[in-house]
């Protein structure tokens, strides 16, 4: 018998493993990215990331008006 023979069988078995092995990491991943998500939505009722735009505008608009005088 060929070493080939029974090298390459164990080499598909092996790589299918190490892609399971990935793709159910990665799956875990992304739930915890979600539910980390979730709950930083809850914390900060979503509404966070529209005051940041605001004042950033309000300090842009305060900056002009001072640079304009």
């Amino acid at each position: 018998m060929d070493g080939m023979q029974i090298a390459l069988p164990i080499l598909g078995i092996v790589a299918a493993g190490a892609v399971t092995f990935y793709a159910v990491s990665f799956n875990e991943l992304r739930e915890k990215s979600f539910r980390d998500l979730d709950e930083s939505d809850s914390e900060n009722e979503g509404f966070k990331s529209s005051m940041r735009s605001r004042e950033r505008r309000a300090r842009r608009k305060a900056d002009k008006a001072k640079n304009s005088k």
